[in-house]
C-alpha cells in the first residue's frame, strides 16, 4: 500500500504488556485470520486487516492511535503547534522514520510520521 501525504496511514491498537500483545494477536488471528509482521519485542503490524494497523506494547495508550503520514514532518509539526494543539510527544526517531504525537481540540491523541 503506498503512502498518501496528509492521509491516515495506519491505526495503532494499545496493549499493556507483551502478554497482552500476544493475546490480541492470537485473538485477531483466530477470529479474522490476520497475520503479523513483528517489529522488535513490543510492536506488530497487522497484515490482511484491510487497513494499515499495528499493536503497540512499547508505550501503551488508552485508546487506538490514528497515525497520519506526511512528506514534511517539520512543516506539519509547525502547523499543528500554530493551530494551538497540545504536543504530547516531540519529534522522535522510530523504525521507519520520525514521528510526533499531539492532541486535537477534543483531546484525541493522534500521531504524525514521515520517512
Amino acid at each position: 500500500m503506498s503512502k498518501v501525504n496528509n492521509h491516515i496511514d495506519y491505526i495503532e491498537f494499545p496493549a499493556k504488556s507483551m502478554k497482552e500483545l500476544n493475546a490480541v494477536k492470537d485473538f485477531f488471528t483466530e477470529v479474522f485470520g490476520w497475520s503479523y509482521q513483528q517489529w522488535g519485542d513490543d510492536y506488530a503490524d497487522t497484515n490482511d486487516s484491510g487497513v494499515g494497523s499495528g499493536i503497540n506494547a512499547e508505550d501503551p495508550a488508552t485508546a487506538p492511535l490514528p497515525v497520519i503520514y506526511v512528506s514534511d514532518i517539520q512543516a506539519v509539526y509547525d502547523r499543528v503547534k500554530a493551530a494551538g494543539a497540545t504536543i504530547t510527544k516531540e519529534i522522535f526517531d522510530f523504525p521507519g522514520g520520525k514521528r510526533f504525537h499531539f492532541q486535537d481540540p477534543a483531546g484525541n491523541e493522534l500521531a504524525v510520521w514521515s520517512e
